[in-house]
């Protein structure tokens, strides 16, 4: 059997071990090892690119960028940073109709800055907003909506454990794609946005009523902006550093972290308990992404031994349909993926085979790895799996039915297709902050 043969038998059988419940990284590394004993006839040279690549595939120095985000992420929900950055923009911001569901999306947008895990602000969100629109009487399935629908910001804007499985996959800048990510946040922000206006100009019922907020003035504007003052001074710190060159995105990572500890003890939320559940968290999400990088390595050497990926680049390229049928064709498939493995597992399985094809058509790398992530994204929202939804419901225990939250999240999956139609129709969104690295 030639090694191309092999390699589609083994990529069949590694969908149908996922689809079948198998742990993503148990299947990637098993079907890898059987496929190049296949290709190569030795079982010898299978176990040892095995070893070889869970040593290489993740000694490299940009993967401490990892641990030190999570940390950085934990560090700062600890230290009471989402409370108040609600704080601000409820202030801000409700006073208007449906002002708090505007609010909990931009909090959730800076909150993306600091966390990089749509789960992670899903959780919080549904702790925090949810009961504020509870109180003023927003309609239950709009407010589980608008909380789903924005968490999609904490996978898009920098920083993002996407980006950096992504970035180490295909060998892209990760400082370039955290900057990539921002002006596309800030549109599904906008849109979001914008979506709740319409719904609640149509339907007024679903905004409720107006929250009571203090005095709008000078004092206290600039009393409610400076609430947040430790975050935004983090967030810029690290995203500036990183735009600006003074930073690498690992360096960036380690000044992040060391910020957010210090915002922990000037709020004087540290203690040994807090201390120790942070790097336990921190810990177990680490392991967790450098057993499926480790895997995926390994899946993207047989891919590369058997010629399977060159052979798809080719083919794909002498296609008679114009090179955007592709790149909808790939669009198409995260979205049916999204319904049954998460967002890492999606980059792990697809992106090996996607990316050189993207590059061939003649794509710009980093447009289509911003294209790829939001619509990857976009699956967390998507039933039967969703992971936004399941975090959504763990925090909110019997308040809220998966179903509920499912209706709730739809109108937001079409401003997230809006959104991502308008940055696939205007590449330069994407590339334009990069360009100026």
């Amino acid at each position: 059997m030639d090694p191309l043969t092999i390699a589609i038998i083994s990529v069949v059988f590694l969908f149908a071990a996922i689809i079948l419940g198998v742990h993503v990284g148990v299947a990637l590394a098993s079907i890898s090892v059987i496929g190049i004993w296949a290709i190569t006839g030795k079982a010898t040279v299978a176990v040892n690119l095995l070893q070889t690549t869970a040593y290489s595939a993740v000694m490299d120095y940009v993967f401490a960028v990892i641990p030190l985000f999570v940390l950085m992420g934990l560090f700062s929900t600890l230290s009471g940073a989402t409370q108040e950055l609600f704080r601000t923009a409820q202030f801000f911001l409700g006073r208007i109709r449906g002002g708090i569901g505007i609010a909990t999306v931009f909090a959730n947008a800076v909150f993306a800055a600091i966390t990089g895990v749509s789960v992670a602000s899903a959780a919080v969100f549904s702790k925090i907003a949810y009961p504020e629109m509870e109180r003023l009487r927003y309609d239950r399935k709009f407010s589980l909506g608008i909380i789903a629908g924005s968490a999609i910001l904490g996978m898009l804007i920098p920083p993002s454990i996407l980006m950096i499985v992504y970035g180490v996959l295909t060998e892209q800048s990760i400082g370039k794609l955290f900057i990539a990510g921002f002006i596309p946040g800030l549109v599904v922000t906008v849109i979001i946005s914008l979506g709740i206006r319409t719904m609640i100009y149509f339907r007024p019922h679903l905004g409720g009523v107006t929250a009571e907020v203090k005095e709008f003035s000078v004092k206290t504007m600039v009393n409610e902006t400076l609430v947040s003052w430790g975050i935004m001074v983090l967030i810029l710190l690290v995203l500036g550093g990183i735009w600006g060159g003074l930073f690498t995105p690992t360096e960036a990572g380690a000044v992040g972290a060391m910020g957010a500890f210090i915002l922990v003890v000037v709020k004087g939320k540290l203690n040994p308990k807090n201390l120790w559940q942070v790097l336990l968290d921190g810990g177990q999400t680490t392991a967790s992404i450098f057993m499926l990088l480790i895997c995926a390595q390994m899946y993207s050497r047989m891919l590369t031994i058997s010629g399977l990926a060159a052979q798809i680049s080719q083919w794909a390229t002498t296609l008679p349909v114009a090179p955007i049928f592709i790149i909808l064709g790939f669009i198409l498939v995260f979205l049916v993926l999204g319904c049954i493995i998460d967002s890492v597992s999606i980059i792990l399985l697809t992106i090996p085979i996607m990316h050189p094809v993207a590059v061939k058509l003649g794509y710009d790398p980093i447009w289509f790895a911003i294209v790829a992530i939001i619509t990857i994204e976009i699956g967390l929202l998507t039933p039967p799996f969703g992971m936004v939804v399941f975090a959504m419901k763990s925090s909110l225990g019997g308040k809220a039915t998966i179903e509920e939250i499912f209706q709730g999240s739809f109108p937001f999956l079409l401003m997230l297709l809006v959104s991502l139609a308008i940055i696939m129709a205007f590449p330069i969104l994407s590339t334009w902050l990069p360009s100026l690295m």
